[in-house]
């Protein structure tokens, strides 16, 4: 970008021989390093938070009648000595951005605060990485919105200077409608001085400059995004499935990708919470290196169910049985380190203890009984099918097509299927997460399994696209799944085998993104209360 608007402005960037020998970089005089390569000090910090739900994103929310704002705590000194545009260009010279004054930056967090205390703030991205371009950059792409970017109000000797240095400072993006309100706290923090309204959003999948009332810069977002993205790209075709890394990138062209959404059927009705005061017992059944039991107990806990934690080695040296409890449910997370096939050991445990087999062969049985496995208790679901009635059509669960551990948010659709869990959801199309190695659905003989479950109503979950369909496309098909399949159920829809969490988002505080951050419960709340309903 940098090279694009060098020329047509006539400025120059000393590169060159002299500017790639200099060993001394300099401040206030004093010198700072006398070494060949600059030495970086990253310092990392964090603390508690009273409410995640008033933490500030980048992403750009698409409202016209809103407003960017560049908050400059550099106060247009724009140094720009070890800057991105520095390093890219190979100068080390030039005074480096500091904090000159502790008390702004004081008076600038308690301004954010109040901003977001008085829901004011619609979006937050610091610039001190990157420049302002960037900043506004990456606020456009996380939005998936067009920006019209005006820096005359932004101090600064050239346009470089405007859009690149790293001086201390944030873009936030505030509604017109409350600008006064806005304003006032900017003044009340003694900010006014060193805020400049900078941008404004379009409905073109365009960003365009203008410096002085003459169009600087213009490119697409989704061009931007995919040379933000490039050198991922290139590190990604490098370590993972290079198809896999092609198809992510491939993606980014495309202006119009919906994102992330909720889409529920016109008759669905969220499944009511039972208060009969007796809570039916659940074994939240784990193995070594398991990390997903808590979450698991907690969402059946808000369920109505009593959670009871039933180690492997509980079962195996009899202290605790089975057929106590009403349901069980196999929880994923790193059981035996993650190592490829853990879920496949974790089976073995059962299998090849005569006692334990015929244990976990009458709970299956036994219609009164329900089950549940998750990632990991998913793979072990898997390979006992041979003691679970009805599941001989069920795949396996095999290493991701990407080659690499796979976390992520994704889309689902809830399909019309035997599951108890997922009565009266068939059609909701909702987000989940992932977070797996081995997770790819693999049919034995392929199709002919896969249309018996078809056939039979036992594919009850499947990944899709944001446009809501099918897809082997990844990351849509974040591990390459047969036909899109995440989840399956016995011919009864009493056991039912799944890959994503939806444990680890049943609250709409857990997401990372949410379209309804103001509900406590998310629709995957209904699963639970399905499992509380069905044994009611």
């Amino acid at each position: 970008v940098a090279l694009e608007l060098c020329p047509a402005l006539g400025l120059s960037i000393p590169v060159g021989k002299d500017s790639l020998s200099m060993q001394t970089i300099w401040r206030d005089g004093d010198t700072i390093c006398g070494v060949d390569s600059p030495v970086s000090l990253v310092v990392s910090a964090f603390c508690s938070l009273n409410d995640v739900r008033k933490s500030a994103t980048p992403q750009l929310i698409c409202n016209d009648d809103s407003e960017l704002l560049l908050v400059d705590l550099g106060a247009g000194r724009n140094r720009m000595g070890m800057s991105v545009l520095h390093l890219a260009f190979g100068i080390r010279s030039g005074d480096v951005p500091d904090v000159d004054d502790t008390d702004v930056l004081r008076r600038f967090f308690d301004c954010i605060t109040a901003l977001q205390d008085e829901e004011l703030l619609l979006a937050y991205h610091d610039r001190s990485d990157g420049g302002l371009f960037t900043t506004l950059c990456e606020m456009s792409i996380a939005g998936r919105v067009g920006l019209q970017v005006n820096v005359d109000e932004v101090p600064g000797a050239t346009l470089l200077e405007k859009l690149f240095s790293e001086e201390l400072g944030a873009v936030i993006q505030v509604d017109t409608a409350n600008r006064e309100k806005v304003d006032k706290l900017i003044e009340k923090f003694g900010l006014t001085r060193v805020t400049h309204q900078v941008a404004c959003i379009t409905d073109r999948d365009r960003i365009c400059i203008t410096d002085s009332g003459k169009l600087v810069y213009e490119r697409s977002r989704s061009e931007l995004h995919r040379m933000w993205s490039q050198l991922t790209w290139h590190m990604q075709s490098l370590r993972d499935n290079p198809a896999c890394a092609q198809e992510e990138y491939d993606r980014i062209l495309e202006a119009r990708d919906p994102g992330l959404h909720i889409r529920l059927p016109a008759d669905y009705v969220p499944a009511p919470a039972i208060n009969a005061g007796v809570r039916p017992k659940i074994a939240i059944l784990r193995e070594q290196g398991v990390n997903g039991h808590l979450e698991m107990a907690a969402a059946f806990k808000f369920a109505g169910f009593d959670a009871i934690d039933v180690v492997m080695s509980d079962l195996v040296n009899g202290t605790a049985r089975l057929e106590h409890h009403e349901g069980l449910v196999m929880c994923g997370g790193f059981s035996f380190g993650d190592v490829y096939g853990a879920g496949k050991g974790w089976a073995n445990t059962i299998l090849l203890n005569d006692q334990l087999k015929d244990d976990f062969h009458l709970f299956f049985e036994n219609r009164q009984k329900f089950a549940l496995g998750v990632c990991n208790g998913c793979q072990v679901m898997a390979n006992l099918k041979e003691i679970i009635p009805g599941a001989d059509d069920w795949p396996g669960f095999v290493r991701n097509t990407s080659e690499q551990f796979e976390m992520r948010l994704v889309m689902v659709r809830i399909e019309d299927s035997r599951s108890n869990l997922f009565i009266g959801m068939s059609d909701c199309l909702l987000p989940v997460v992932v977070a797996h190695g081995e997770g790819r659905a693999e049919f034995a003989d392929h199709h002919k399994a896969y249309n018996n479950l078809l056939q039979a109503r036992q594919v009850c979950m499947s990944y899709t696209d944001n446009h809501d369909n099918l897809t082997m496309q990844y990351p849509f098909n974040p591990n390459g799944s047969d036909f899109s399949v995440a989840a399956v159920t016995n011919d009864d829809g009493r056991i039912t085998a799944m890959m994503p969490h939806p444990v680890r988002v049943f609250r709409n505080v857990q997401y990372s993104w949410t379209p309804e951050p103001d509900q406590e419960a998310s629709h995957w709340m209904s699963l639970f209360r399905k499992a509380r309903n069905w044994v009611e």
